[in-house]
C-alpha cells in the first residue's frame, strides 16, 4: 500500500513538473516578418547597452550611492527594450482540464531552486576562490539598505525576465530556450563573477523552459523573484 502510494505521489510530481516545464499550451503568438526583424534589431541593441550597464553597476564600490542609480538604470534599459521590441504575453499553464495563469507553480519552483543553491553554498564557502566570488556580491547587501536592496532585486528581476524571456525569446525563431539562456549568461559574464554566471546559466534554462511551456513571461518572473529574493536574504546568513 505504501509503495503504491509513493509511486502515485511521484507520478503526480512528475506530471506537475511536466506541465510547468515541458508541455506547451496552445498559443498563437507569431510576429509578422517585419515585426520579427524589428524585434531582433531592438533586442540586439538593448543587449549591448544592458551588458555595459550591468558590468558598470557591479564594479561600483559597495556602499556607493551610485550603485542604486546604476541598477535602476539597468532595469530601465531592460524594461524599455522589452516593450519597444513588440508584444509581450503573460502565458498560461494547464491546471486540470483548463488553462490558468501560472502563479503557485513557478513560486514553488523558484523556492525549490533557492533551496538547492543554499545547500550548495554550504559547500562553496569551503572553497576559498569560490567563497571570495560570492562574498564580492554579498558585499553590496552588507553595505546597503536591505529594504532598498529588496526593491532593486524585485525591479531588476522583473525587468530581466521581461527582456530575456519576453523580448529576446520572441526574437529567436529556432531553439529560443538555448539562445536566450546563452544571451543571459553572456550578459552576466560582463560582471566578471563566475558564481553569478553559474547561477545565471541554471536560472536562464529553468525560466526558458517555463516560457516555452506557458507561452508567456509570468511564470519566469515569479520563479526569478522567489529565487533571487531568497538568495538576497538567506545567503548573507550562510556566509556571515
Amino acid at each position: 500500500m505504501e509503495v503504491g502510494s509513493g509511486a502515485r505521489t511521484e507520478g503526480r510530481v512528475a506530471a506537475w513538473l511536466r506541465r510547468a516545464l515541458w508541455d506547451m499550451v496552445p498559443r498563437d503568438q507569431r510576429d509578422t516578418p517585419a515585426a520579427l526583424r524589428r524585434r531582433q534589431v531592438v533586442t540586439a541593441l538593448v543587449l549591448i547597452v544592458g551588458a555595459l550597464t550591468l558590468g558598470w553597476s557591479l564594479r561600483i564600490e559597495p556602499g556607493d550611492g551610485l550603485f542604486y542609480v546604476a541598477t535602476f538604470a539597468l532595469a530601465a534599459v531592460w524594461t524599455v527594450g522589452s516593450f519597444a521590441s513588440g508584444r509581450l504575453h503573460l502565458g498560461r499553464i494547464a491546471f486540470g482540464d483548463r488553462l490558468t495563469r501560472p502563479v503557485l507553480t513557478p513560486l514553488v519552483i523558484g523556492f525549490g531552486l533557492a533551496g538547492v543553491f543554499v545547500a550548495g553554498a554550504l559547500v562553496v564557502r569551503q572553497i576559498p576562490w569560490l567563497d571570495e566570488q560570492v562574498r564580492s556580491v554579498l558585499d553590496f547587501a552588507d553595505q546597503g539598505s536591505v529594504p532598498l536592496l529588496v526593491l532593486i532585486t524585485t525591479v531588476n528581476g522583473i525587468a530581466e525576465e521581461l527582456f530575456f524571456r519576453g523580448a529576446v525569446y520572441a526574437a529567436v525563431p529556432r531553439h529560443p530556450v538555448l539562445w536566450t539562456s546563452l544571451a543571459y549568461l553572456v550578459v552576466t559574464l560582463a560582471t566578471g563573477n563566475v558564481m553569478l554566471a553559474f547561477a545565471a546559466a541554471l536560472l536562464g534554462v529553468l525560466c526558458g523552459l517555463e516560457r516555452r511551456a506557458s507561452g508567456g513571461i509570468l511564470a519566469p518572473i515569479l520563479t526569478h523573484l522567489s529565487w533571487s529574493l531568497t538568495m538576497l536574504l538567506v545567503l548573507p546568513l550562510v556566509f556571515g
